[in-house]
């Protein structure tokens, strides 16, 4: 499926959008992780839960969690709120 990129994370991926296979939010950002090494880090703590400046939205739906489910012809788009000071 295709997942938008937000800028913060081009880094990793070097393009705002990338193919990933996934049938939850969760088994997404682990072949996004697979693909594009420590990008998960970026976007789920160490409680296993979505970082607060994180949303991901499927259909232009916002998931809500990491067991969103996913289909094939999904459309994924992860926004990332700038954060720091």
């Amino acid at each position: 499926m295709r997942v938008g990129i937000p800028q913060p994370l081009v880094g990793y991926t070097r393009a705002d959008e990338v193919e990933a296979q996934g049938r939850t939010i969760d088994e997404l950002l682990h072949d996004l992780d697979r693909q594009f090494p420590g990008i998960r880090f970026r976007m789920v703590d160490e409680q296993d839960r979505l970082r607060r400046h994180v949303r991901i939205f499927v259909n232009r739906e916002r998931a809500r969690g990491l067991a969103f489910p996913l289909g094939d012809s999904d459309e994924v788009q992860i926004l990332q709120a700038l954060s720091g000071g």
